[in-house]
């Protein structure tokens, strides 16, 4: 259907064409602001038309996909890079105290959080 010809155009450009140029040309005309302002907008219709559960299932959806394009080392990777952004963050004015209160750091939480979604796609497969 893409490549379906557009004959109300003269050049007879394509569908896919004439989306792709109406895209650029809208870019070119607004900044940034708009495609905030209309994704702030578009969350909020959103919101008042759909409840937990929704947002629930498309985090469930998210995660998985996310699960099946990438392997162990980039939830390390995203674990560790996590907890390095906390732990400067907390070193350059945040809660420095120097006692997490028996908490789990940020980053071994993170680390640990990587480990078991590896566990659980390794579980997943050797079930399929």
């Amino acid at each position: 259907m893409a490549n379906k010809r557009n004959n109300n155009n003269n050049e007879n450009m394509t569908v896919q064409e004439a989306g792709r140029k109406g895209g650029e040309a809208t870019s070119n005309n607004h900044g940034r602001e708009f495609y905030e302002e209309i994704g702030r907008k578009g969350g909020e219709a959103t919101s008042q038309t759909h409840d937990k559960e929704f947002y629930q299932e498309i985090g469930r959806k998210g995660g998985e996909a996310t699960a099946e394009n990438h392997g162990q080392e980039f939830y390390e990777e995203i674990g560790r890079k996590g907890g390095e952004a906390t732990q400067n963050n907390n070193n350059n004015g945040g809660n420095n105290s120097g006692s997490n209160g028996g908490k789990m750091s940020r980053e071994e939480a993170g680390r640990k959080g990587g480990e078991a979604s590896s566990r659980s796609r390794s579980n997943n497969k050797n079930n399929d």
